[in-house]
């Protein structure tokens, strides 16, 4: 795996896991009643995913035109980084809407 591969995945490795991070956070902070706070959270981990994307691009866009890439387990893992960031991402927000529901 060359080195240019080897930043790409730990750069979605960070973005990825911050981005779950903070998306447990905003979870954690709506149930404490701090929506607001809950809110800026989801958005600074939406930022993160859109980090992660554009490293994740560069992949998409490199395999499209022709370069092959090495898959790795630190690929997979990186790619696993994101998509559970994502995901978690997705469910927080929806938590939030609802701990924001339940508080009114």
């Amino acid at each position: 795996m060359d080195e240019k591969m080897v930043e790409i995945a730990f750069q979605l490795i960070s973005h990825g896991g911050n981005a779950r991070g903070m998306a447990m956070e905003a979870i954690n902070a709506a149930k404490q009643n701090n929506i607001e706070e809950a809110r800026d959270l989801i958005k600074q981990a939406r930022e993160e995913i859109l980090n992660a994307h554009e490293f994740q691009t560069t992949l998409i866009q490199d395999e499209a035109s022709g370069v092959k890439n090495e898959l790795s387990i630190l690929l997979v893992h990186a790619q696993d980084h994101l998509m559970t960031g994502m995901t978690v991402l997705d469910m927080a927000e929806e938590f939030v809407d609802v701990y924001e529901r339940l508080s009114k």
